[in-house]
């Protein structure tokens, strides 16, 4: 309990732009752990390569799981209809549908970190006007009205860095993951192509 005085103590210096940037890290990190268990369905509970061509085959095949493949398949199945080069189409059209639901939020989560260091500097350049207004009414005399406007700048400052750096790592995790997941699914598509009768 104590560390939750500390911390709203911390953020109570910062001044009000604490607000938005506390806002900005709460969705940034909300979006992250979205992602990461929705990329640990799509890459976990999935059919195999063999018994996805057997499916599009037309063979009875269990394609349950959220995984890419079983998802691809899946739809595929929901909508085929019998025609060899009508059926490559429609193959086709649902990997395209399946590639938003990849990169879904991380755009959101890589702008989200690219702002808070913005906010940060906003947060220095209000308390460093703070302090001049404080120099140009009182002279350097008063330390207590300087260390206020001080202590914004510094503190915006660190907690736009410390919201921003780990967001912008993992929000370059969480690309290269996507990258690897289409990958996968554009392969997939052309494998299941080639065996649709």
């Amino acid at each position: 309990m104590d560390l939750w005085w500390r911390l709203l103590d911390y953020a109570r210096s910062g001044g009000w732009i604490m607000i938005p940037l506390g806002t900005a890290s709460c969705i940034m990190w909300m979006l992250i752990a979205e992602r990461l268990l929705a990329f640990r369905r799509l890459a976990g509970e999935d059919i195999g390569i063999q018994d996805a061509v057997h499916a599009v085959q037309g063979e009875k095949v269990n394609t349950f799981g959220q995984g890419v493949r079983a998802t691809l398949v899946r739809d595929f199945m929901r909508e085929r209809t019998g025609d060899p080069d009508l059926d490559r189409h429609i193959l086709r059209q649902c990997a395209l549908k399946l590639r938003p639901r990849i990169n879904r939020y991380l755009p959101a989560i890589a702008v989200l970190g690219s702002i808070a260091p913005l906010l940060g500097l906003l947060g220095t350049v209000i308390g460093m006007i703070a302090t001049f207004d404080v120099i140009s009414t009182f002279g350097t005399g008063n330390a207590k009205g300087m260390a206020n406007g001080i202590s914004i700048a510094l503190v915006t400052t660190e907690a736009g860095l410390l919201v921003a750096i780990p967001g912008l790592l993992m929000s370059a995790a969480l690309a290269r993951r996507a990258k690897g997941l289409a990958h996968n699914l554009d392969e997939m598509a052309i494998v299941l192509e080639h065996h649709v009768r």
